[in-house]
């Protein structure tokens, strides 16, 4: 396996995936750990879990560093991811008693209540595009319930992998309770069935989401899932322009736009539709685009070549169906998989663009006559992840918002995840949740004990 660094294209270094001999080793270990792990109090997993935030925050620079060179992050951006790894650590460590406290329920027993107990080795199997933060925020609440974790990363992000299992060893986490394997994608189906793994989170491609929960399903194995996405956002003709611009187009491009809950839909009111669009152009063309390491760049390369070109052939797609090219679309001459910002305007149903999931920093405009059009188009979807409504009226946004079918709406903000709310899809964006009660809930036994 070879890390490549996507702003220059050359190689930063190779991995020897693991034999599944060496992996068997390392889920017996791992088992090993669990047991004692899962005896420990809340406040001693917590103790620890403090420490890996601690660890963090003090390398946040030196893993922003590895982020900008293994898959195109800019410096400030994976600062903040790494802060945001800190923050679901020590939530999680100071919170877990209480979400998983017992709870007691009335009945005609003498007593009857409903534990939860910890599973046993979680496989994780892991997305690129926030390499740190996709990864913390399966395993702070999953360690914390009691659980183990063994990580299998994307392939262009093995040196984060190593990094963030490092992490837990230096923070005091038993030996391989948290292990990270180098593996193919068409082995993960064997460590599924392995009888150590109980259960699966992924987070990834709808595609992903199919093999690794046909698997799962197989092995009659407990899967989170959280998957691709096409944000709606809907802008209301009584919106305040200037703030939506702002905030769409930060959405849209963060991380590059290679995000599941990017902004990627922008359906916009036909009475304001023209002003949106010009001051969203203006915005797009602003928007620095450089080196990740250099500290001035809004914009670095996308995070793998392939990845760009895919992504260019669905805008020349869309553009021969006849949308309307307002910036961007072209691939820069220099070296690197540089993609610069894009808008397509005048998409219909029957457009690439229209239908797909854009992974990438490409917007699509949508012109509507009415919330009632609105609301359609934005649920014309196979996807159901995010979503944002902007209004200048908080009622009527909250009427939009009702509608719309997908995991979680904002109103007058980008769509975000947050320690303290649930996070997760609808329809072929996933199932489950991740933060939050319901996150640290998914992989426990929620066990009913009965007492006559």
């Amino acid at each position: 396996m070879d890390t490549i660094d996507p702003t220059t294209g050359k190689k930063i270094k190779s991995y020897p995936e693991f034999s599944l001999s060496k992996i068997n080793g390392i889920l017996n270990r791992a088992e090993k750990s669990f047991q004692a792990w899962r005896g420990l109090s809340f406040k001693e997993r917590g103790e620890k879990m403090k420490k890996a935030a601690a660890l963090l925050r003090g390398n946040k620079d030196r893993y922003a560093r590895l982020m900008a060179q293994e898959m195109g992050k800019p410096l400030p951006q994976g600062r903040g991811e790494i802060e945001k790894c800190a923050l679901v650590c020590d939530f999680y460590a100071g919170q877990a008693e209480t979400y998983l406290a017992a709870e007691k329920i009335i009945t005609e027993a003498r007593e009857s209540f409903v534990m939860y107990e910890p599973l046993g080795i979680v496989l994780a199997v892991m997305p690129w595009n926030f390499p740190f933060w996709q990864v913390f925020r399966c395993a702070a609440p999953t360690l914390m319930a009691g659980n183990g974790i063994v990580l299998k990363h994307a392939s262009n992000v093995c040196g984060c992998a190593q990094a963030i299992e490092q992490i837990f060893k230096e923070a005091g986490f038993p030996p391989n309770l948290f292990s990270n394997v180098f593996l193919a994608n068409d082995k993960v189906k064997d460590l599924i069935a392995h009888p150590l793994v109980r259960a699966v989170s992924l987070t990834g491609s709808t595609g992903a989401g199919r093999s690794v929960g046909s698997a799962a399903g197989w092995a009659i194995k407990k899967t989170v899932l959280e998957l691709g996405g096409s944000d709606p956002y809907i802008i209301l003709d009584d919106a305040d322009l200037d703030s939506a611009v702002e905030t769409c187009v930060y959405s849209r491009l963060i991380n590059g736009g290679q995000s599941c809950i990017a902004a990627k839909r922008f359906i916009v009111m036909d009475s304001v539709f023209k002003e949106f669009e010009e001051k969203f152009v203006a915005k797009m063309k602003s928007q620095r685009m450089g080196p990740p390491l250099d500290e001035g760049v809004d914009l670095g390369p996308m995070a793998r070549h392939d990845l760009r070109d895919q992504l260019h052939k669905q805008v020349r797609q869309t553009v021969r169906q006849g949308a309307k090219l307002l910036t961007g679309g072209a691939v820069p001459k220099s070296a690197g998989a540089f993609y610069p910002p894009t808008v397509l305007t005048n998409l219909k149903k029957n457009m690439t663009a229209y239908q797909e999931e854009l992974f990438g920093p490409v917007a699509g405009l949508i012109r509507v006559t009415s919330e009632e059009q609105a609301v359609e188009v934005a649920n014309a979807t196979v996807f159901g992840l995010g979503s944002a409504v902007f209004s200048g009226t908080v009622e009527r946004a909250r009427r939009v918002a009702l509608r719309l079918e997908a995991g979680c709406c904002f109103i007058n903000d980008f769509v975000r995840s947050d320690p303290r709310l649930p996070f997760g899809g609808i329809k072929q964006s996933g199932y489950g949740r991740e933060l939050a009660v319901a996150g640290i809930r998914e992989f426990t036994n929620a066990k009913t004990v009965y007492i006559k």
